[in-house]
């Protein structure tokens, strides 16, 4: 199972991204997937994440309303669409996934990450 996240880069404050993981090994569809997030000094954070009972998602507090995380499973990947984007946000951003429907609990399985950075 392997998951490669893309999209990240500079961005001024205000900005958007798109973030993509792309997954091999399982479908999309199969298992919970989730977005981290880690900044320097600090420690990983969930962001958000999609589980597999109704496409439920959920959302940290701080990026609901600017966040939105989707599935495509045609083309087996996850995305995290990132709006009003602010300097707060700048960190390494991670998908991850485990053998499970639900977003609760550890994840077993991790991408290589995506630098993210907002700053003017």
């Amino acid at each position: 199972l392997e998951l490669v996240e893309s999209g990240g880069g500079l961005v001024q404050p205000g900005g958007s991204l798109r973030l993509s993981c792309a997954v091999s090994g399982v479908t999309v569809d199969r298992y919970a997937i989730g977005w981290f997030r880690q900044a320097p000094g600090k420690e990983r954070e969930e962001v958000s994440c999609i589980s597999t009972i109704n496409g439920r998602s959920t959302y940290t507090d701080p990026v609901k309303g600017r966040f939105t995380i989707s599935r495509d499973n045609a083309k087996n990947a996850v995305y995290l669409q990132m709006t009003n984007l602010k300097p707060e946000d700048t960190a390494m951003y991670y998908c991850g996934t485990k053998a499970s429907y639900y977003c609760d609990g550890e994840y077993d399985y991790w991408g290589q990450g995506t630098q993210v950075t907002v700053s003017s």
